[in-house]
């Protein structure tokens, strides 16, 4: 491995020069919650956890402790210009120094975070820079998704500290500080489409800038405008993105002395009337089957933090070469270029919020699975696990921030704020508080279970008994998705496995595994279509440590069904979805 990994520029929608990846060997130090090292004998590979193998630790942090890491930058304050310190991700609540100077502190294990630390670099070129880390986990309300102190069955081993790169950046004195994009009614055929687009001046002010939209490096459009207000930008004969073909357009952005890059794909999502009147997904304009898998993002030896770089690609490819056109990405939120490579490799994204709370109770999560008409209003604050105020408040503005940090990605289409009940609370107003935030994608308030008849899908959760939804008449406008089905379990040799092993069937050989996953979508899914369903979440993607019910092995090394029967399948499938939306009637 590169003694700096993930070398890659980490924000591929507002791309500019002059940059500096600080991942690699840092030092760091375990010691008792908020007292200082005596120590610096460790070393750490950021951006890996100290619990994950390629970390070089193999150390878990625990509730009553900080972690501390440790590193010279090389950085001088300019004239007219800024450096800007950029972290992807800690988890869960850290501090930043600069040269025994507190410069920020952030809490949420899941969303980046950045700071000026111009003021505080003095004409030195040489700084340290220390981060100390404190991550209590799933012993408090905050938003921790599958991981546990006691992992095991479906929870997975609790990770901690820096996962995501870091990074410093040089910028003008004012500088582009975010985009808003937005690609309304976008249909297949349109003679010209609207692209709004609105930049976000670092000081708040109105300040005269140009937008050029180029389509493989020739100018197809331009405008001008000022910083803050919303610019309309006509392109002519649009080329719709969608996975069969996912075309970006290339933006160049000048604001002053900033220059930066992005890219859009011109594209609408949202849930309509077929040719029958069901209500199913819609990809510019017409209906289109949401064909996916459940993606924890989860990886042997890095956790939450893949490899490299092409290990991001490879689990985004091997879907798409299965025939798949969605992945649900599961209570976790990806780096930047993950939801790149979908962008341009052409897959669908449903991006599940990280749940947190307190205590989760199993006999109202579960409750649905032995009766799954059973739903139990989500206004029960204390047994959803949500009875903290502030853990509430918490989780909203993490939404919030979620939805602003993926605004721009044309792969996601849908939003879901919440899991199973998993710290679930007043799912109609999230819904509602999504809806304001952005209205160009589709909301699955409440996947699974406790389903509080909100948002844009009727979201089923089955494992224990067959796909058989009632037939649609009209009662619910929102369109049918089983957005968790499956989790068939196969063990390969020569693959680590930990002695438990967990799945909802058990099978013995590849051979047996494919058929019965045939079996279960020839003889329900296929018949559903008919009945209104529009989408499909497979579980899943990858083996994760006592689960063994993946379509490929953890360590990606081999596709554990027989792939041409998948594909083949999953053209069938595409096949009855045409079928029954254009032609058959319900």
């Amino acid at each position: 491995m590169s003694e700096v990994p993930h070398p890659e520029y980490p924000r591929p929608q507002l791309r500019r020069a002059g940059f500096t990846i600080l991942n690699g060997w840092w030092r760091c130090a375990f010691t008792p919650a908020g007292e200082a090292p005596s120590d610096w004998g460790q070393r750490i590979l950021v951006p890996f956890s100290p619990e994950a193998e390629l970390s070089g630790v193999g150390r878990q942090l625990q509730p009553h402790e900080s972690l501390w890491y440790r590193r010279r930058i090389s950085a001088t304050a300019a004239p007219g210009r800024r450096t800007i310190l950029h972290f992807g991700a800690v988890d869960q609540t850290c501090r930043v120094l600069l040269d025994g100077v507190e410069v920020a502190a952030h809490t949420g294990g899941y969303l980046p975070f950045s700071v000026d630390i111009t003021d505080a670099l003095g004409g030195r070129g040489e700084h340290e820079l220390v981060v100390e880390v404190r991550d209590v986990s799933d012993t408090a309300a905050h938003s921790v998704g599958k991981q546990r102190l006691a992992r095991g069955g479906i929870w997975y081993t609790a990770q901690s500290g820096i996962w995501q790169t870091v990074w410093l950046e040089e910028v003008p004195t004012l500088h582009v500080a975010a985009l808003r994009m937005r690609t309304p009614g976008i249909r297949a055929g349109l003679a010209e489409a609207t692209l709004e687009l609105t930049v976000d001046a670092s000081d708040g002010g109105a300040h005269p800038l140009t937008v050029a939209v180029l389509d493989g490096g020739e100018r197809v459009a331009e405008a001008g405008g000022v910083s803050g207000e919303t610019l309309r930008i006509r392109v002519p004969e649009p080329r719709p993105w969608s996975p069969d073909d996912p075309h970006l357009y290339d933006l160049e952005i000048a604001l002053g002395d900033d220059r930066v890059t992005s890219y859009v794909g011109l594209r609408s999502v949202e849930v309509a009337p077929d040719t029958h009147g069901v209500p199913r997904l819609h990809l510019n304009g017409a209906p289109y089957p949401h064909l996916g898998v459940l993606d924890q993002g989860y990886w042997p030896d890095g956790l939450y933090t893949a490899p490299d770089d092409a290990a991001l690609v490879h689990d985004i490819r091997s879907m798409k070469e299965l025939g798949f056109t969605m992945l649900r990405k599961h209570i976790k939120i990806e780096p930047l270029r993950w939801y790149h490579h979908c962008d341009r490799l052409g897959v669908l994204v449903w991006q599940d919020m990280v749940n947190g709370g307190e205590r989760y109770r199993p006999w109202v999560i579960t409750t649905p699975v032995i009766s799954p008409r059973i739903r139990f209003p989500d206004r029960w604050y204390r047994a959803f696990g949500r009875a903290d105020a502030a853990g509430r408040e918490e989780f909203l503005g993490e939404l919030d921030a979620t939805v602003e940090l993926l605004r721009n990605v044309p792969s996601v289409v849908t939003w879901v704020p919440f899991n199973e009940g998993w710290g679930q609370f007043d799912a109609a107003t999230a819904a509602d508080r999504v809806r304001a935030l952005d209205d160009t994608r589709v909301i699955d308030q409440a996947s699974g279970w406790h389903d509080q008849r909100a948002g844009d899908l009727r979201s089923l959760h089955v494992y224990f008994q067959p796909i058989r939804p009632a037939r649609w008449w009209g009662r619910d406008r929102r369109a049918l998705v089983v957005s968790e089905f499956g989790g068939y379990s196969l063990r390969l040799p020569g693959h680590r496995y930990p002695e438990r092993e967990f799945g909802y069937r058990r099978l013995a050989s590849r051979a047996a595994l494919t058929r019965a996953y045939e079996r279960l979508h020839r003889r329900e899914v296929i018949p559903a279509i008919a009945r209104g369903l529009s989408a499909t979440v497979y579980t899943q993607l990858s083996d994760v440590e006592d689960e063994s019910n993946g379509l490929l092995t953890a360590d990606r090394g081999e596709v554990k069904l027989d792939a041409d029967a998948v594909r083949a399948l999953n053209a069938d499938i595409r096949r009855a979805f045409a079928h029954a939306t254009l032609e058959e009637a319900p």
